[in-house]
């Protein structure tokens, strides 16, 4: 009986998102532009969702801040949020092989497109910054498909119905928990493999800077370019201009493990790398990143008290 009722319960939960998509596909994004900044005010101004958190992450990120200008930035990130989920939504009716080129600007993508072609396998870094989800779309619209890692969803409806999304052009999930194996079949068999590399690795991790305090950054991703000879190309999708689904795709910075430079030779030192490199980019756009993390959550815990960066 349980067991039905928590089946009933998922897909009744499934039928609302299914529900509450269409409605948004039947906006015009303009309209779902204007909804957001509503819906941003309200979660931001109104609920205070997180607020104490993001508040605290954006102060220590930009001390020279005022508390109105960090709330004014929060509602921005609320606003970004909300446009991302829109955009998700409306992208495969409206992204696709015969006008991608009026949706995205390709920056800096030479290197990039040159080793998707090549026989080597290749290791993407993005984060919850910009929109991730598009990325990966993108890319798969443009005959690159790729494996990403995710937690897989308690909802199995729901957890079926994004892996259904992100499959439409190419985009492949692993079991964040499951699926080690998969990921070392990827990088055997010289595929695209892409990670979300911005969240908290617990003390387990890498201790980094980012935004001058201690972080836990993960090691897999470091570890895994050195051992299959996988190039690391850290990349973002950022929304252009605050128009919704109208993005810059841009190659940041590019690591090969056959010729690190003389400071980037260690895991310690390529995960500092890739951290350096996100926070650069978020500086230029705060609005787009997700400060509702708690990725600071282990200093004072777990951090060693003789750390210095490196």
């Amino acid at each position: 009986m349980k067991k039905f009722l928590r089946r009933t319960g998922d897909y009744a939960v499934y039928l609302v998102v299914r529900i509450a998509i269409c409605v948004v596909q039947s906006f015009s994004l303009t309209a779902c532009h204007s909804a957001a900044e509503v819906m941003a005010f309200f979660f931001n101004d109104v609920l205070r969702v997180r607020g104490k958190l993001v508040d605290e992450n954006l102060k220590y990120a930009f001390p020279e801040t005022t508390r109105g200008e960090r709330r004014r930035m929060a509602r921005a990130m609320w606003t970004h949020l909300f446009l991302m989920v829109a955009e998700v939504a409306h992208a495969p009716r409206q992204l696709h092989g015969l006008n991608w080129w009026r949706r995205a600007v390709i920056e800096n993508g030479d290197a990039l497109f040159k080793a998707l072609q090549g026989d080597r396998p290749i290791i993407l870094i993005t984060a919850h910054f910009g929109n991730f989800e598009i990325g990966g779309f993108l890319l798969g619209v443009l005959g690159y498909p790729s494996f990403s890692v995710a937690r897989k969803l308690d909802n199995p409806y729901l957890d079926k119905f994004i892996g259904e999304f992100r499959g439409q052009s190419g985009q492949i999930i692993i079991d964040k928990n499951t699926g080690y194996e998969e990921i070392l079949d990827v990088l055997r068999n010289n595929g695209v493999m892409a990670f979300l590399a911005d969240q908290s690795a617990g003390k387990k991790g890498a201790w980094v800077k980012f935004f001058n305090r201690p972080a836990s950054a993960y090691k897999a991703m470091a570890l895994l370019s050195l051992q299959y000879d996988a190039p690391i190309f850290v990349c973002y999708s950022t929304r252009r201009d605050d128009q919704p689904l109208n993005f810059s795709m841009r190659l940041v910075d590019s690591l090969d493990p056959r010729a690190l430079p003389p400071d980037v030779q260690t895991v310690q030192q390529i995960t500092q790398w890739h951290v350096s490199r996100l926070e650069e980019q978020v500086r230029l756009a705060p609005s787009q990143y997700w400060w509702l993390h708690n990725r600071w959550k282990t200093y004072g815990k777990t951090f060693p008290k003789d750390w210095t960066p490196r």
